[in-house]
């Protein structure tokens, strides 16, 4: 089977979220899959299906199972797909059916022929607001309770497709110490609606700078988390006040000496969000065949 590898959410390879797609798949058994994804050991791997409902059926597995929705797979199999001549660009459209439902993405090609693929949140935004409490919070980070006293912001959960808690931060230099304590996950985060750790911090007006740990999904950190960003769009819109479309640029993977850049946007109408959608460039690092 080919298959090729991306580095998603940046223009230079050895940089962004790793992932492999294999771009025509035919028939491939769950457990065969979720091999392959453990032997590429990236955050997802991508198997792409014709579907007779949408454009391609997408199912992404991560090394600790199979997930209906996330972000970079999307963003960086559309790339892919258009880069292949499978999908029109600037400006085309692809719905690919996963988990979660249709996800939209939309192709725009820059003079350069530089390609952006942006996709549109899958699901009804969720929030979760009974979190475990800050002390509990800081702990499970290794941080001090301190560390978590921001005035403008409060942990929430929340999911467009796959649930994250977004733990707002004092300061970079929080963000850098913050390490999961694997025995306090497990007894605080574990069974919680929203396992998967999303710490941030402002660090310009509509610039923010976060990390992702999903120890649930054997994702220690994950350098770029399109689906996350489409859930922490929704809750950055919960603060803005009025009707209006707003974007936030959102750097990750800076501790993992990945830099990643993700564009979130949401509009909101008559005080309701009604679209989120979540955006950046790939790269292609590898090509090959996988024999099994």
């Amino acid at each position: 089977m080919k298959f090729y590898t991306l580095d998603v959410f940046t223009n230079q390879i050895f940089s962004g979220n790793q992932l492999a797609v294999f771009p025509e798949v035919k028939d491939l058994s769950d457990e065969i899959m979720q091999k392959i994804a453990v032997e590429f050991n990236f955050s997802e791997t991508v198997f792409v299906f014709d579907d007779e409902k949408a454009d391609f059926r997408l199912r992404i597995f991560t090394p600790g199972g199979e997930i209906p929705f996330a972000g970079h797979p999307t963003i960086g199999t559309a790339f892919l797909l258009a880069k292949l001549g499978k999908i029109d660009v600037d400006g085309g459209q692809v719905i690919f059916r996963e988990g979660v439902g249709d996800v939209p993405v939309t192709i725009f090609q820059d003079k350069q022929d530089n390609l952006w693929t942006e996709l549109r949140a899958p699901s009804t935004l969720e929030f979760y607001k009974d979190c475990p409490s800050r002390d509990d919070l800081a702990r499970v980070l290794s941080l001090g309770v301190d560390d978590l006293m921001v005035d403008n912001f409060v942990p929430m959960g929340a999911s467009c497709g796959l649930p994250f808690l977004l733990v707002p931060l004092r300061d970079r230099g929080a963000l850098s110490r913050a390490k999961v304590d694997l025995g306090l996950w497990e007894g605080v985060l574990k069974d919680f609606w929203a396992p998967h750790v999303y710490p941030f911090v402002q660090t310009g007006e509509d610039c923010f700078q976060v990390r992702m740990f999903a120890p649930g999904l054997n994702i220690t950190e994950d350098p770029a988390t399109g689906s996350a960003a489409t859930a922490f769009a929704g809750y950055l819109a919960t603060y803005k006040q009025g009707d209006g479309c707003w974007s936030w640029n959102i750097a990750q993977g800076l501790e993992m000496g990945r830099p990643s850049q993700i564009r979130a946007i949401a509009l909101k109408t008559d005080n309701i969000i009604e679209e989120i959608r979540v955006g950046g460039e790939s790269v292609i690092v590898t090509e090959g065949f996988l024999r099994c």
